[in-house]
């Protein structure tokens, strides 16, 4: 199983901040943001990353990130050169995962929950997808699911009228057949590939299953988010987490 931290985009409603750095190298808590991510893949069992970010400050990941010694797991890292969406991003991990699964988190997503279980009832599943849906206040900020019958029926992207409460969290796992899916989309009305139409894909062919997070979860792209995200952070101690953490080694 190959991990993804997707961690590209000009994170623009985050500016000033983000006129020097990479949003996902603000701070959460006591580390950066991308800490949190390959954190949680690396407490599924998951040693091989692929980290997928802009060309603006490329040199200032790979700085803070490095090989991934410091981890005790392996980076290898692509660039994102074109505002093409989610999907378009995933799509250049092809040659890295190869004929394996995949799990893919968003950068900027910031939770509670391990995912342990989660990636071991994928393996299980033996391909197709799953994904982590969360019930929150606001769903039309986010794609939204419409449950019927224990299963996803369709993803609606930032309906103005949801079908639920049940936001899809930026937790993916996908078989490798994900990359032809995502060879077949056309750009959405914003110019992107859009993660909801792989989604989408994989329910038209019954193969898409979810879980559901028991614990908090935020976005940290805005302001508002990004503040809620520390104030989360805060509270959970990482080092309990993982008896040899190295986060805090690196924290000094």
């Amino acid at each position: 199983m190959k991990g993804i931290v997707l961690a590209g985009g000009t994170g623009s409603r985050l500016f000033p901040l983000t006129k020097v750095t990479n949003k996902h190298l603000l701070p959460v808590g006591r580390y950066p943001m991308i800490y949190h991510p390959i954190f949680k893949l690396k407490n599924a069992g998951i040693r091989e990353v692929l980290i997928v970010t802009g060309k603006e400050h490329m040199g200032d990941v790979v700085n803070l990130l490095g090989s991934g010694r410091d981890f005790e797991m392996e980076f290898t890292y692509r660039v994102q050169d074109q505002a093409g969406g989610i999907a378009q991003a995933l799509g250049l991990a092809e040659q890295f995962v190869g004929r394996e699964n995949c799990v893919v988190i968003l950068g900027d997503n910031i939770f509670q929950d391990e995912i342990k279980r989660y990636v071991a009832d994928f393996a299980v599943q033996g391909g197709g997808a799953k994904i982590l849906i969360k019930e929150v206040p606001d769903p039309q900020r986010y794609g939204v699911a419409e449950l019927k019958d224990g299963k996803i029926v369709s993803i609606e992207e930032k309906p103005q009228k949801p079908k639920s409460n049940y936001c899809v969290t930026g937790i993916y796992m996908y078989d490798c057949q994900v990359f032809n899916i995502i060879k077949t989309l056309r750009p959405s009305g914003r110019g992107e590939l859009e993660i909801t139409d792989v989604n989408n894909a994989y329910i038209a062919q019954n193969k898409l299953t979810y879980g559901i997070l028991d614990g908090w979860w935020t976005d940290a792209g805005t302001f508002e988010s990004l503040l809620k995200a520390n104030e989360l952070a805060n509270g959970l101690d990482l080092k309990k987490a993982e008896k040899n953490n190295k986060f805090e080694e690196m924290a000094g």
